[in-house]
């Protein structure tokens, strides 16, 4: 299991990263003990095999992958249904929530304010947001941006007062403002390290660095998303917050779920979009660590994907020489809310990598399907690590 989650209807985002040893380990007993499943009326080969093969052993009600190759999207995938209580088969088009994979996509952004001056890696937080200021613990009023998005800032993965949490469900206020009461309450709550000493994964950094760019440039975390990462790259499906009706539905229990994470919390990982936008954003950044990427300066890519000090991330990467047995270097990243999960790996040197997003909670065999996938795909996107 990955992740435990408490007895209550909604829970802030959690997003692994990096590939944490456990997963890694999950992942190798896949490998040694090989995928099976039951035979079918028709044929089923190539990914749809691998989906089919993933989800049987679970209840998950649709799954998708994507592989690329050289740079380039070599094969695509999805299998299953919209909904558990349906008969709506899933698109190749469809959205999905893709949770704190997406991070990458709100450095994307800063990234190219910093390119252009409006932002700057290294200014102090007191100075960023100078009406919060005096508000802020002192800890935090020397945080930087590389520390805000590289979970170095030493804030707590999320605020701890859950209740207050709860009330932005029903907030009508935009979301920026929302943001703000967030963050003005996060500052206030004790560090959970010394910040700059040690990588501690944290949400609320990135909902900061959104309102960092926010007062900036005047313009809200969506128009910003829209205007420098989505529209660039032609990301015409992504889009902010819980999927509308007729579409996917994610899972818990064994029945659709409602949104885990309020529509605020975007810039920390609520996002939706389908499985060629998602690969439009990696296969820019595959190109970045090559010096051919559309969107980002080539220092910007290098800082995103290189590993910070004192840890494992980059911004916001996790940075890793290996990944179950296979050769790297390699740029991963997962996150679930409990009713989705998604993983992506990415193979800087040769320009491959996987994508793969199922709609299903831990119990209802998400977790294990997305592993069984990645198991499945990484002996032919990397060759064995040497012992």
């Amino acid at each position: 299991m990955l992740w435990k989650f408490p007895a209550q209807r909604r829970r802030p985002n959690k997003g692994q990263h990096p590939m944490p040893t456990h997963l890694i380990a999950l992942l190798a007993t896949f490998f040694v003990i090989g995928l099976s499943g039951p035979a079918y009326a028709e044929p089923v080969t190539g990914l749809p095999l691998v989906l089919a093969t993933a989800m049987a052993a679970g209840n998950t009600p649709a799954a998708g992958v994507l592989v690329l190759r050289d740079g380039r999207v070599a094969d695509i995938a999805v299998r299953g249904v919209r909904r558990v209580d349906g008969a709506d088969p899933v698109q190749l088009n469809d959205a999905w929530m893709i949770g704190s994979t997406s991070k990458s996509q709100t450095v994307a952004m800063i990234a190219r304010l910093a390119d252009r001056g409006v932002l700057s890696w290294r200014a102090p937080l007191s100075k960023m947001l100078p009406d919060l200021a005096a508000g802020m613990r002192p800890e935090y009023r020397g945080v930087t941006l590389t520390q805000l998005l590289s979970h170095h800032s030493g804030l707590p993965e999320n605020i701890s007062d859950m209740a207050f949490f709860e009330t932005f469900f029903t907030d009508r206020r935009p979301a920026s403002e929302q943001r703000l009461a967030y963050i003005t309450r996060a500052l206030s709550e004790a560090p959970a390290y010394p910040p700059g000493t040690a990588f501690g994964y944290s949400n609320t950094g990135f909902l900061i660095a959104a309102l960092v760019a926010e007062r900036a440039t005047g313009l809200t975390y969506e128009r910003l998303m829209r205007r420098e990462v989505f529209g660039p790259l032609g990301m015409t499906s992504a889009g902010f917050g819980a999927l509308g009706p007729g579409g996917l539905s994610g899972h818990e229990a064994g029945k659709p779920a409602p949104a885990s994470n309020p529509d605020m919390f975007a810039p920390a990982g609520n996002l939706h979009m389908s499985l060629r936008d998602w690969s439009r954003f990696c296969l820019d950044q595959l190109a970045g660590a090559k010096g051919h990427g559309k969107l980002l300066s080539p220092p910007a890519y290098r800082l995103m994907q290189t590993a910070q000090p004192n840890g494992p991330s980059g911004l916001d990467w996790g940075v890793q020489a290996r990944i179950a047995g296979r050769t790297g270097p390699v740029l991963v990243h997962g996150g679930s809310d409990g009713r989705w999960f998604a993983y992506v790996v990415l193979f800087p040197g040769s320009g491959n990598g996987v994508l793969v997003v199922d709609n299903a909670s831990t119990a209802m065999g998400g977790d294990t399907a997305a592993l069984a996938v990645l198991a499945s795909l990484l002996p032919s996107l990397a060759p064995e690590a040497v012992k």
